[in-house]
């Protein structure tokens, strides 16, 4: 499994940059003025270089929402007990969640992955079961993953972006379920990029200031109780995370090796992607970070990073929906790239005001 999972990052070539003056030249010749679509033409520039065309395609999108269950949840961090998680999953396969309404608006497919569920799903054509484990363990007394668990749940999400890259899909979306899962995401944000803990724990499912203050407390315990297994990323991720987390590290991991753009949903998405990026600072060029969350932190983060979400919709629901919301976005960029018509082909000056 380490062998594999280092040819994957080995794998994952840079963007090629040298596109960029022949893309911004055809964006400024389009019939406007230069500039005046603002951040779908930044968007554009983004998805050509990531894909490595000036003729971008978009064809075909999907959404993969990631599973697990947090044995963390037993220290009452969330609001909902753990036996929501195999309940909104089932509301997904019956097509009753808001991922659904969201990924066909956006005309992409939709796939439910099972990374740790602490359940038995039956076979369904929407649900794909890559379970590692029945839920990782509580990371307030120990590692809440193995390193083999947590590359098992890398190596699973990859084959699935490489898998969907082999059935014509163009553009990947992220997505997440699984109760609590806002506190490990919290504590690796804290690790990986030196943030203080209480200044990004957030309510998550709806909690009150007294299980805020609690739930503050278990992340600062889990990094202390795992201090000594916090030296590279990937034992971060192992100690701190959680298998619907990795899996994402993985989908992200994957669809770099491949040239796939990637749009990360929010707050847990947005910690996977943290986590590749750290495995591989060549992941960034292909991220589209789609929405700011109202969850408390992310924008800090998203500072940190340097990045800057497309939509900023006080969105805090997770699933994918920001992200499935943002491919509207970004497909309508790649529309205008291809389908404007330039001042070229019109035989005039692109100078105007």
């Amino acid at each position: 499994m380490t062998d594999r999972f280092q040819q994957l990052l080995a794998s994952i070539k840079p963007v090629d940059m040298s596109l960029t003056g022949a893309v911004q030249a055809h964006l400024d010749d389009l019939t406007k003025p230069q500039g005046s679509l603002g951040r779908l033409e930044e968007i554009a520039m983004k998805y050509c270089i990531a894909t490595g065309t000036t003729k971008p395609s978009l064809s075909k999108k999907k959404v993969f929402c990631f599973a697990g269950d947090h044995g963390v949840a037993a220290e009452g961090v969330s609001a909902f007990p753990a036996e929501v998680t195999p309940q909104m999953v089932y509301n997904m396969l019956g097509g009753g969640a808001a991922i659904n309404v969201l990924s066909r608006n956006a005309g992409a497919d939709l796939e439910v992955v099972d990374m740790g569920v602490n359940h038995d799903f039956a076979e369904h054509p929407m649900l794909r079961r890559c379970k590692v484990k029945h839920g990782s363990a509580n990371m307030a007394h120990g590692p809440a993953m193995s390193l083999d668990e947590t590359l098992q749940a890398i190596m699973a999400g990859a084959e699935l972006a490489i898998e969907a890259h082999s059935q014509g899909y163009e553009l990947l979306a992220t997505g997440e379920m699984g109760i609590a899962n806002t506190t490990p995401a919290t504590a690796l944000y804290a690790t990986l990029l030196d943030l203080p803990v209480e200044a990004i724990t957030g309510r998550g499912t709806g909690i009150d200031d007294e299980r805020l203050r609690h739930k503050i407390a278990v992340i600062e315990r889990s990094i202390e109780v795992n201090r000594k297994s916090l030296t590279t990323p990937l034992e971060v991720l192992a100690a701190l995370g959680g298998f619907e987390i990795a899996g994402i590290c993985g989908l992200i991991l994957g669809a770099a090796s491949v040239g796939v753009p990637v749009v990360v949903d929010g707050f847990i998405s947005s910690s996977a992607a943290v986590c590749a990026m750290k495995l591989s600072c060549k992941v960034s060029d292909y991220l589209f970070f789609s929405h700011l969350s109202n969850e408390q932190g992310h924008r800090a983060v998203m500072q940190k990073l340097g990045a800057r979400p497309i939509l900023d919709l006080d969105l805090r629901l997770g699933e994918g929906t920001g992200a499935a919301m943002a491919m509207q976005v970004i497909e309508a960029s790649v529309k205008i790239c291809n389908e404007m018509a330039t001042f070229s082909s019109a035989g005039v000056s692109g100078k105007n005001d």
